[in-house]
């Protein structure tokens, strides 16, 4: 995967910074696969949920904001993909391919 996105010239990763650090997510308690670029959101939303006791119709604010980073990130990463994938074809098509028309017949 690396070596098709620096072949296609797409930088992996996200172009968010990390703005909660480990620290702050260990003391928060944030499990591990939550520990990303919207973890600093996730912490405040969790501590209003405990305060809230859970109910749907509160914190809605701040769940609207994390919602938003995540689908952000997504977007980020499906674009980055298909950077890679019409490299990877594009690749391909130009390649030295053997075709049962040669290159130099004429199509009418």
């Amino acid at each position: 995967m690396e070596a098709a996105a620096a072949a296609a010239g797409v930088q992996l990763g996200s172009s968010k910074p990390q703005i909660a650090t480990q620290a702050e997510m260990a003391e928060a308690r944030v499990p591990l696969p939550y520990r990303d670029q919207c973890a600093h959101l996730l912490i405040p939303l969790n501590k209003c949920r405990v305060a809230e006791f859970y109910l749907p119709w509160k914190c809605e604010p701040e769940r609207h904001a994390y919602e938003k980073c995540q689908y952000e990130l997504v977007m980020e990463r499906m674009l980055q993909m298909q950077k890679i994938r019409e490299a990877q074809e594009a690749k391909v098509k130009g390649g030295a391919s053997i075709g049962l028309i040669p290159a130099t017949a004429k199509l009418a």
